[in-house]
């Protein structure tokens, strides 16, 4: 209920307080932010403190900071985004072939793991295109949204994405709890959806690019900042009259800095050649160094 008054002399005493409220709340958050934070994480108030739109945004996160002040993420990132700045197109069309060997040699270099667009002679439509935020996804029968926060961080941050109400293109990750493992629980943490029904020749032969592209590591680098994660394509999408070229779990529009506000933005996606399966998914940084 809003309270009001016709008395000028009260009207102008709560207008006073009001902003005397406001200024005191914004200098708390800012001078004990993380204490508030850590305090939040421990109790189920807390849970609900964070999970309120603005809240999380509002208590700020830590930060190693360099001796010039720039965070060490953000500067390692930006140089990967400098890298990439004349060899990315503004319009997000797709790229030529040559384009794409001039940028799968910067991401190779520069995050330390083999980016390509293509991996015996198989490939998507693009490798450079609109990406939107997705669901979690069901891992096993059974499985249900709240089992996939392993704390109350982690539910503050991902669980308001909600899930999907169907399967992946390739069902359950797995057929059940009992065959749950943590690569399994990594997969979909980071997975993508990617438009495999629009690969040059997915048609004339669906089981071979069905079995090539399921859990095919990719890189998915946001440009603009040089946030970059590596993640497995998880299920097939989204439809083309959304405009979107490809979606991303909550775990990956967090990594590429693209978790909020629209929840989409322009990423370069490349197959990761690792045939050996060593390279682990998640967020990386510039040259090499894991986040």
């Amino acid at each position: 209920m809003k309270f009001t008054s016709k008395n000028p002399h009260y009207e102008y005493l709560r207008k006073k307080w009001l902003g005397k409220h406001k200024a005191a709340s914004e200098k708390l958050l800012t001078n004990h932010g993380e204490s508030l934070r850590h305090l939040a994480l421990g109790s189920l108030g807390g849970l609900v403190l964070l999970t309120t739109p603005g809240m999380a945004g509002a208590i700020p996160q830590t930060q190693t900071l360099s001796a010039d002040g720039v965070t060490s993420h953000e500067d390692k990132n930006a140089l990967l985004a400098a890298a990439l700045k004349d060899k990315v197109p503004q319009d997000m069309r797709k790229l030529t072939p040559e384009e794409e060997g001039q940028i799968g040699e910067i991401l190779s270099q520069e995050l330390g793991v083999k980016a390509t667009a293509e991996i015996g002679g198989l490939r998507l439509n693009r490798s450079y295109g609109l990406i939107g935020g997705e669901q979690h996804l069901y891992r096993f029968p059974g499985d249900n949204l709240y089992r996939h926060a392993d704390n109350a961080s982690d539910w503050a941050m991902y669980g308001s994405s909600g899930i999907a109400p169907g399967l992946g293109a390739w069902g359950y990750f797995v057929s059940s709890e009992a065959s749950f493992t943590p690569k399994d629980k990594e997969r979909e943490r980071y997975y993508l959806a990617v438009q495999t029904f629009l690969a040059p020749g997915f048609a004339e032969n669906v089981g071979k690019y069905r079995d090539f592209f399921r859990f095919r590591k990719m890189v998915v680098v946001n440009p603009k900042t040089g946030q970059s994660v590596v993640a497995v394509i998880g299920d097939a999408g989204p439809a083309e009259w959304t405009g979107k070229h490809l979606g991303g779990s909550p775990e990956v529009m967090q990594a590429v800095g693209l978790a909020s506000g629209p929840r989409k933005g322009a990423v370069l996606y490349f197959f990761v050649d690792d045939p050996q399966d060593q390279i682990p998914l998640g967020p990386i940084r510039v040259r090499g160094g894991r986040s």
